[in-house]
């Protein structure tokens, strides 16, 4: 695998957005030019480049909401490889341009295609995609170190280093230690010395004590709407994350899920494909088919031999019977004026200890808030009436009730048009919920450290952590119209 081009950014939600570093391969470059010929879409100037990037990651910082080229419904995004359209001279369209983003740095590459002209392979046959992404993500490790912040002195000096460094893992555009084209990833085997290769773009071998950190995350979506005529949605997913830090040889490693009797079974689950076996009933659970309630229901046990890098093990699906937040919305208008009634409602079976949650209601196609005389039974009120947005900040804990509840009205008639959103006309209107519960998860589906066998003499800390979050958690006002699915949500 080899990369055309290599870009770093900075940015702060698309404003004040800079290229910090680039390089472009010549000999890379040439080479796509002779495999592309007719068809060769040149790289761009980096400010042409930085626009088309950040347009394409919706981080342009534009006030133009609709851009054809990328909302348009016949496009359809294959990410993480980008497409971006080239307008000026040498007009084409870029691909695959690979980007990932922390905090506020995004590095971007262009990996070489080893295609016939005119032809878009599959993105599952392109190697280079994902070795450019492992090569992004060790360089990202490498400048935001432990420590470093983004215009902190410490990634200043890495970018000043990164151009020997690149000398050193990526010469004349091709990165060290990865896989030659057209084989697979296989793992090497364990050198007489009992040493693991480590790849050039890391840092350094690991010191200090061993560890083995395992975490179950899940993510819970949810579309209510508070209407009989209309069938609220909502669906769980879940990943199970590990990270192992052990010197010398990477140890073999088995971590077993466990349900509780009353847990929802875990369906759709997909392995790293360093798992060594695994149980055929374990893949078998499928949430398109009928569940008659004799799916397998663990405990689910997957060995595998880890690679150096963190890595996601298996991901799933869950099927529980209720999410976690209920809520209600409702919306009656006077005039310039809403009367806005809420009442949400936390789940017996949910812990009711939270890290965050926040409800934001935000209010769009209207003048500016004016009065807002709006009362809540727990937490805390802020409103913005620039942006006409009410975000209510519920705390760690919801009153022993379990329900808490918003009432008043607001007066829209600032000197100024608010924010306006074409979906959000009349009494269309939502509240978006944002939470995050630590050490729980909706399907009950745990791992703690007496389920972590790790086979090494090394004797590692071993340390196990679940969390639940939202993601596009919606409640609609149900006395407007709501945009509404067919079908299931689909993950």
């Amino acid at each position: 695998m080899s990369l055309r081009a290599l870009w770093i950014i900075s940015h702060e939600k698309g404003e004040h957005a800079s290229i910090r570093f680039s390089r472009r391969f010549a000999t890379v470059e040439l080479r796509a030019k002779r495999l592309s010929g007719s068809s060769y879409v040149a790289v761009p100037e980096d400010d042409c480049f930085l626009q088309l990037l950040l347009t394409e990651l919706g981080l342009s910082g534009s006030k133009q909401a609709f851009v054809a080229q990328r909302d348009d419904c016949l496009y359809r995004p294959r990410s993480p490889a980008l497409e971006l359209h080239i307008t000026a001279p040498g007009k084409g369209t870029l691909w695959p341009v690979l980007a990932i983003s922390q905090a506020h740095l995004t590095l971007a590459c262009l990996p070489l295609v080893d295609a016939s002209p005119g032809q878009r392979p599959p993105l599952s046959s392109l190697l280079s995609e994902s070795q450019g992404l492992s090569f992004l993500a060790g360089l990202q490790t490498f400048l935001l170190a432990p420590g470093s912040k983004q215009d902190g002195e410490g990634l200043v000096s890495r970018l000043a280093l990164l151009p020997s460094v690149l000398l050193q893992v990526c010469p004349l555009g091709t990165p060290l230690e990865l896989p030659l084209t057209g084989t697979l990833a296989m793992p090497s085997p364990l050198t007489s010395a009992g040493i693991q290769k480590q790849p050039a773009w890391r840092t350094g071998l690991y010191r200090g004590r061993a560890v083995v950190n395992v975490s179950v995350v899940e993510t819970v979506r949810s579309m209510q709407y508070g209407n009989r005529s209309r069938q609220d949605l909502w669906d769980v997913y879940g990943t199970v994350a590990c990270k192992c830090e052990v010197e010398g040889v990477l140890p073999n490693v088995t971590v077993t899920l466990s349900l509780p009797p009353n847990g929802s079974p875990l369906q759709d689950i997909l392995v790293h494909p360093c798992v060594t076996s695994l149980d055929s009933s374990v893949l078998t659970a499928s949430s398109v088919e009928h569940w008659d309630g004799s799916a397998f229901s663990g405990p689910y046990k997957f060995p595998f031999s880890p690679p150096l890098e963190p890595f996601i093990l298996c991901s799933y699906t869950s099927q529980v019977p209720v999410p976690p937040i209920l809520g209600s919305y409702q919306l009656k208008e006077e005039e310039s004026q809403l009367h806005v009634s809420v009442v949400l409602k936390l789940h017996e079976s949910v812990k009711n200890s939270f890290e965050y949650c926040e409800a934001h209601l935000p209010f769009y196609n209207r003048d500016q808030m004016g009065v807002v005389e709006v009362k809540v039974s727990s937490g805390q009120l802020d409103v913005s009436k620039e942006k006409n947005l009410l975000v209510w900040a519920l705390g760690q804990k919801f009153p022993k009730t379990r329900e808490v509840t918003m009432e008043g009205k607001i007066l829209f008639s600032g000197p100024e048009p608010g924010p306006s959103e074409p979906l959000c006309t009349g009494l269309t209107a939502y509240i978006k919920l944002y939470f995050k519960v630590p050490d729980t998860t909706l399907s009950g589906c745990s791992v703690d450290q007496h389920s972590v066998q790790v086979y090494s003499s090394a004797k590692p800390r071993i340390v196990t952590s679940r969390e639940l979050h939202s993601k596009d958690y919606w409640i609609w006002n149900s006395t407007g119209t709501a945009p509404v699915s067919s079908g299931q949500m689909i993950l």
